[in-house]
């Protein structure tokens, strides 16, 4: 887990080879506390604290941290990404009443595809889209 302050996010960022400039630090610290947020809403958060913040600078911190893989993109039907901080192997479920994104658990080193003997994979990913609980609850 990645201690929330300003400190602990600077030494995180130094672990993985990243400069703690303060608008990654700000980034970073919206990826902790929003759940699959995607650029606009981080720009749009930070740029509160940050004024003279661009677009740019979110995108460039967003591609860096993919890069060093502390992040993951992920797009569930959509032509915008979501970014995640939970860099494990795990699936996403996406409700199409509420538009929120869930996590749940899989094992994909227990899945087994035949019809893949020989290639490389380099990343998996699994998206499922439907109703939420929540959502079929409100309409019962």
């Amino acid at each position: 887990m990645i201690d929330c302050t300003v400190e602990g996010i600077g030494s995180y960022l130094l672990e993985h080879n990243i400069k703690p400039s303060y608008p990654r630090i700000k980034v970073m610290q919206i990826l902790l506390q929003r759940t699959h947020p995607t650029a606009e809403e981080i720009y749009a958060q930070a740029v509160k604290e940050m004024p003279t913040l661009s677009k740019t600078t979110v995108y460039n911190a967003l591609n860096l941290f993919m890069e060093k893989n502390i992040v993951h993109s992920i797009y569930i039907g959509e032509t915008e990404a979501k970014y995640d901080i939970d860099t494990s192997i795990h699936g996403h479920f996406k409700c199409e009443c509420c538009n929120k994104v869930y996590d749940f658990s899989v094992d994909l080193e227990e899945q087994s595809f035949p019809e893949l003997h020989g290639f490389f994979i380099r990343e998996r990913d699994v998206y499922l889209k439907g109703t939420c609980k929540a959502c079929l609850e409100k309409s019962e």
